[in-house]
């Protein structure tokens, strides 16, 4: 599967769910680690869980094999390593601190979705 399909696929998985503010970032010319970062906020750690279970939900429906997941049950920060999409589920609080997307402020913004 190419990294374009299983970030649709992610992206799709988190608005299933209501993920808030969902941002997409292209890392492919800054790292060999992976291709895109996906970051969303939840509104509860709850729904950081569901959120995180159901892009591992979908990508297995979807072929992909091997993923990694990182973060507690009651986490305010989940990473779910797919290989060539990272995603970053937290709560808004969690995102505001840390900043991810300053952090790669040089890698293309591909949009955002799920902003309702």
């Amino acid at each position: 599967m190419q990294a374009d399909q299983l970030k649709d696929i992610v992206i799709k998985a988190l608005e299933d769910l209501k993920a808030k503010d969902i941002s997409v970032l292209d890392v492919r010319d800054r790292t060999s680690v992976t291709d895109f970062m996906v970051i969303a906020s939840a509104t509860s750690s709850r729904h950081v869980r569901s959120l995180a279970d159901n892009v591992v939900i979908e990508a297995k429906a979807n072929g992909v094999r091997s993923s990694h997941v990182e973060g507690g049950a009651a986490s305010d920060w989940i990473l779910v390593d797919l290989g060539d999409v990272v995603v970053h589920v937290m709560m808004q609080a969690t995102r505001e601190f840390y900043d991810l997307e300053r952090f790669w402020r040089d890698a293309p913004h591909l949009g955002a979705a799920g902003s309702d």
